[in-house]
């Protein structure tokens, strides 16, 4: 299980390349660094708490885990 300082980690380090790679879309579709910032920072807020929970979710379910080369048989 991945403790919360490591889930936030992870969150932000993806959120961030979304947050470039949505402002040069936004920019490319608008024409405008502004809009295309704006655009970029709401994606990249929504996305950042959906990808945080969608974790958090995740790492409660057991199935599918494999611990020492073992699957856990609960988990199935």
């Amino acid at each position: 299980m991945d403790s919360t300082i490591r889930l936030i980690t992870k969150a932000t380090t993806w959120q961030v390349l979304g947050l470039f790679s949505m402002m040069l879309i936004g920019y490319l579709v608008t024409g405008s660094v502004a809009a295309g910032g704006g655009i970029a920072l709401a994606g990249a807020i929504t996305g950042f708490v959906a990808y945080f929970i969608h974790e958090l979710i995740w790492s409660k379910i057991a199935w599918g885990r494999v611990q020492n080369g073992v699957s856990d048989p609960k988990a199935l």
